[in-house]
């Protein structure tokens, strides 16, 4: 009898969530580059391989490079190719309010995407000169906190664009997970928030394994701690949370892309952070492998 509990309980531990993986940290990176508009960069992209990024700055552009990876794949040395602005749709530069870009996304085709504050939105971005094209707004968007809406942004295999708000009105109260798919928003799925925790999403991104990866940061003072979640995506919205990675304050700077990639060990998570423009933080390029 006592075997039997005992198995059974190593049966439902194994078959927890909680349980499932972790990820495990490889090493950093800071960048100092010899171009004054790089910084503040909120948002990145990574090649299959994990060679090539685009990161996008806070501040309406977005930087085009290579990256060397070392020992385990941590980056050791970056190389920027290009510095684009964004601009508008007839090719004029962002109006004020409009240019506070935070999260990009880039689908399998090779459209890009990019997610604002201040005017809450989504546009279409053509990498190749910077043109922005809005894509429709979901009635949500215009009572979102300014400074706290739409961080976070990735695109699916299909085509399917996700977003969420930085803040959800209040602790506890899931976070609107917004899906546009066929021309249209949706906002009937959602991830939820801690009740003990302020932990707020900062970068999303799906993984070549299919699931969503939610990168969160919480300012505690002295510094940042972060915080990585992973969840299926099911028919009913996301699933099976996984919580990966979580850092004691200061661990790494601000941290609010991610991209997630693989190698032939297995998943990888690159996070760049954003320094503010601020001379006593930096931009840092963090990378950590998920152990299964």
């Amino acid at each position: 009898m006592l075997r039997r509990l005992v198995l059974a309980l190593i049966a439902s531990l194994s078959f927890d969530p909680a349980f499932a993986a972790e990820a495990r940290y490889l090493g950093s990176y800071s960048w100092v580059s010899d171009n004054d508009l790089v910084g503040g960069l909120s948002g990145l992209e990574l090649s299959e391989d994990g060679t090539q990024f685009v990161a996008l700055s806070d501040r309406a552009h977005y930087f085009m490079g290579h990256l060397t990876r070392g020992k385990e794949g941590v980056v050791s040395a970056v190389s920027l190719d290009a510095a684009v602005a964004l601009v508008s749709e007839d090719g004029g530069p962002l109006p004020r309010y409009s240019d506070d870009s935070e999260g990009i996304a880039i689908a399998k085709n090779g459209q890009a995407y990019v997610s604002f504050e201040s005017n809450h939105r989504v546009a279409q971005l053509d990498l190749e000169t910077g043109r922005l094209v809005d894509l429709p707004k979901h009635p949500d968007f215009a009572s979102l906190q300014n400074n706290s809406s739409l961080e976070a942004l990735a695109v699916d295999d299909v085509g399917t664009i996700y977003t969420l708000p930085e803040r959800s009105g209040a602790v506890g109260r899931p976070f609107p997970l917004y899906r546009f798919m066929n021309g249209e928003w949706d906002n009937t799925w959602s991830i939820p928030r801690d009740q003990d925790t302020d932990f707020l999403p900062v970068g999303l991104d799906i993984g070549p394994d299919g699931r969503l990866y939610l990168l969160e940061r919480w300012f505690m003072g002295l510094g940042f701690a972060s915080r990585v979640r992973r969840f299926d995506l099911g028919p009913d919205g996301p699933e099976n949370e996984v919580t990966l990675l979580r850092t004691l304050t200061a661990t790494h700077d601000n941290l609010e892309g991610i991209a997630v990639w693989a190698d032939d060990d297995g998943i990888r998570l690159t996070m760049v952070s954003d320094d503010n423009f601020r001379f006593f933080q930096r931009t840092e390029f963090v990378d950590y492998r998920v152990i299964e």
